[in-house]
């Protein structure tokens, strides 16, 4: 390891793995104030203090389809970041999640002679297991967050170590309930619905007209009902203008960006997307729809590929299905309006799901994911 401190180069993509990638920087900063951060990701990344060589904008895509508009430019950051480690040599290369651009890069740190750390496992039990011999033939280190996790790489025959979920210190509220409320000119005496539609361009595009269908619907039968759209930073205003959105009625439908936590705390009912969003609502214990959609092509080759009958995280990790998902074709209008109204109009659903959201959340571990991260990747480096 560098004598005047270590160097990490850290990989993430998305909000999420931005949101990780920055906790993770002020745990190791902590550990080894001398560190030097170079890394590709996002602005989260960057307010840490770490040296971007490039940034994820415009190649967060879900959907194998999808994925093959933004090829060009992935093999382009590739080489960038490449360039990047060879001059620089870090004394650790850290992979955050972001399977499909990260394993890319693994061969080539791995011919550079850098030890690598993988946080955030690809979720390879859901779909495309035989990637984990990628992981085996190239990752010194997994670190993952669910606990089933550990036991199949383990199996494996991959150096893994459970540090449980990051979200569990990362989630929490910054403002009180009521004062978020009114700051966005909402009533806290009345209903709040939380509408997720993700992170991503193509997520929103996929998820929100359906989203804003069911608004009036829900509306229509729960009176004094208000919606609050959680908008991931980074996104075009465009995917967002209430008011060109005969749904989202402005003055009942607020739109307020890089504030989940706020959101979802304000929230009676949650309606999200599956992804983090699901486990982060779980953390704030709100009662959930999980809803999804990609391409019809991507679909119907994604459907023979998935090795597992539910798609939420949330229902993964409780090993039952405690929440319901409208996937797909199963995701219309009159769906979700029918669930949120159900569980806004019926106080034993709401309590029901609630208490299986308490034991699902203890499945996650304690606080001190991130410490446990952050003491991994500088034994690494130091090996």
């Amino acid at each position: 390891m560098n004598p005047s401190g270590p160097r990490v180069f850290i990989s993430c993509g998305e909000a999420s793995g931005d949101l990780y990638a920055s906790a993770l920087v002020r745990a190791l900063r902590q550990r080894a104030p001398g560190l030097t951060v170079t890394g590709f990701g996002g602005p989260r990344l960057a307010s840490e203090g770490a040296e971007l060589v490039g940034t994820y904008d415009g190649l967060t895509v879900t959907g194998l389809t999808e994925a093959l508009f933004v090829l060009r430019r992935s093999f382009q950051m590739l080489g960038r970041i490449e360039a990047a480690a060879r001059a620089q040599r870090p004394d650790v290369f850290v992979a955050i999640d972001f399977p499909d651009f990260n394993f890319r890069l693994l061969p080539r740190m791995r011919s550079l002679g850098i030890p690598i750390v993988y946080y955030i496992s690809p979720q390879l039990w859901a779909w495309r297991p035989r990637r984990i011999e990628t992981i085996k033939k190239f990752v010194d280190k997994m670190l993952v967050i669910f606990p089933f996790e550990e036991e199949i790489y383990r199996k494996a025959g991959v150096p893994v170590e459970f540090v449980g979920h990051p979200l569990i210190e990362l989630a929490h509220a910054d403002q009180p309930r009521d004062a978020f409320l009114r700051a966005n000119g909402l009533d806290p005496a009345r209903p709040v619905v939380a509408l997720l539609p993700g992170s991503r361009p193509n997520e929103i595009r996929h998820v929100l007209p359906t989203l804003q269908a069911a608004v009036p619907k829900i509306a229509a039968a729960v009176p004094g009902v208000q919606f609050l759209i959680a908008r991931a930073p980074g996104l075009d205003d465009a995917l967002f203008e209430v008011e060109r959105r005969p749904g989202l009625q402005p003055g009942r439908s607020v739109v307020v960006t890089g504030a989940a936590d706020n959101v979802l705390s304000a929230a009676d009912v949650v309606i999200t997307a599956s992804g983090t969003a699901t486990v982060q609502t779980a953390l704030h214990e709100k009662p959930m729809v999980i809803v999804y959609r990609v391409s019809p092509l991507t679909y119907a080759i994604g459907k023979r590929l998935v090795g597992v009958t539910t798609f939420g995280m949330v229902n993964l990790v409780a090993g039952r299905k405690i929440v319901t998902e409208l996937i797909q074709d199963a995701f219309t209008p009159d769906a979700v309006a029918n669930e949120a109204i159900t569980l806004l109009t019926s106080p034993a659903r709401m309590s029901a799901m609630h208490a299986d959201l308490i034991e699902m959340k203890a499945r996650l571990g304690g606080v001190g994911a991130t410490s446990r991260a952050a003491d991994a990747i500088l034994a690494a480096a130091r090996r």
